[in-house]
């Protein structure tokens, strides 16, 4: 079955390009479009759509507060891949705590979009190396460290270690090869990172060590 897709943005020029674009996949179908936040929401109820690319900067309803709006409506609910502009919203680490399961580019060329939707709509998340690391460190310089979780305990120091490299942005190729281990042990490890601290995705994982003090921008981190 194709990956039914709602396109949320206030300008008519990019919801035309991103459905062309998308369209144009055998297992991609954009069944509707939303000009605003509220309209976004209410769209999300009525079609029931696998992915909603959700723009950040609209009217009435901007895309954070439709994306916890979204997220909020039940348990089968749309995965939300954020758009945003190369100089950082200011909103985006706000959409990625109201649970978004990652971002894109605004000025990335069409096979992004294209892969982006496809890896959301697998149940993973996006977490564009190149754009997570400059967001980190613009977002979390002071960062409200919260208590840690009680299941944080639970990690081994090699759990805790992975965290810390999908924390810093790093993919599971790269964590492979920084600590001398293959991939698949890497996903294994994040899989049980992912359970063991009832987190849906790498972008939750983010978000929590960031909060709770595991790792703090321009450090290391923990071992």
């Amino acid at each position: 079955m194709a990956i039914r897709v709602l396109l949320a943005d206030d300008q008519a020029m990019v919801r035309t390009g991103f459905a062309m674009i998308l369209d144009a996949q055998q297992d991609i179908e954009t069944v509707g479009e939303a000009h605003d936040g509220e309209r976004a929401v209410a769209e999300a109820a009525r079609l029931d759509p696998d992915v909603v690319v959700m723009d950040i900067r609209m009217p009435r309803l901007d895309g954070v507060s439709a994306t916890r709006a979204v997220l909020a409506q039940g348990q089968d609910v749309p995965r939300v891949l954020v758009v945003t502009t190369f100089d950082i919203d200011e909103y985006v680490f706000d959409a990625l705590r109201a649970g978004a399961s990652g971002f894109l580019l605004k000025n990335a060329p069409p096979e992004e979009l294209v892969r982006a939707v496809r890896v959301v709509a697998a149940g993973d998340s996006l977490l564009a190396p190149q754009v997570t690391r400059r967001l980190i460190e613009a977002f979390c310089h002071q960062p409200a460290a919260s208590a840690p979780p009680q299941q944080l305990e639970e990690l081994t120091a090699r759990e805790r270690e992975v965290l810390g490299l999908v924390a810093r942005g790093l993919s599971n190729a790269e964590i492979a090869e920084q600590l001398v281990v293959s991939r698949g042990t890497v996903k294994t490890h994040v899989a049980r990172i992912l359970m063991k601290l009832d987190l849906r995705d790498r972008v939750q994982a983010v978000v929590l060590a960031y909060e709770c003090g595991l790792v703090t921008p321009g450090r290391a981190p923990p071992k």
